[in-house]
């Protein structure tokens, strides 16, 4: 990519979050503290920009701590074991006027599969500190299962406690370096 630039995200204006269906009437929402992110575009220009992430596992904060401390052992992310999940984009396409779909390869637990998001540009402005900064949000949908990501348990009425499919959203600004 001629004339490169780099973006890194930044962390104080940014958030990454999931929700996924409990007891199949409700959703819990939660969120990860603390990642990572870069972005190598030509310039304000996206369309066709590479994007990386990095993901503490444990890090993981859903309001409970009892819940979180699952979230973290073998049952789900195995935390200790495997401390980081990553993304890795592979296309980020333009597909409407600030809309595109950045499709790449996210690893949990050493299991690699493609993941397909949807992003809008916010668009690029000057913060009183005289950064340039550029703000996307994206929404998403994974099967947790696919990542072994697997326990369960049943309910008496039938099905599941907690459902297979995965909400993504992240709010992300991302600084421009010189």
């Amino acid at each position: 990519m001629a004339n490169t630039t780099k973006w890194l995200i930044d962390p104080a204006h940014s958030e990454l979050m999931f929700k996924v269906r409990h007891l199949k009437i409700a959703n819990v929402k939660g969120e990860f503290r603390k990642f990572s992110a870069e972005i190598l575009s030509s310039g304000d220009d996206f369309n066709q920009a590479v994007v990386t992430a990095q993901v503490e596992a444990a890090s993981i904060f859903t309001n409970d701590n009892n819940r979180d401390t699952h979230l973290k052992s073998a049952d789900f992310f195995d935390a200790e074991k495997y401390p980081t999940l990553s993304f890795k984009g592979t296309s980020f396409s333009k597909t409407g006027d600030d809309e595109f779909t950045l499709t790449g390869n996210l690893t949990i637990k050493e299991i690699t599969k493609p993941l397909s998001l949807q992003v809008a540009f916010g668009g690029v402005e000057n913060d009183l500190y005289g950064n340039h900064k550029a703000g996307f949000s994206f929404e998403g949908k994974l099967n947790r299962k696919e990542w072994a990501l697997n326990w369960n348990a049943a309910l008496e009425t039938g099905g599941v406690l907690v459902s297979d499919e995965v909400k993504l959203s992240g709010e992300l600004q991302f600084i421009k370096q010189a």
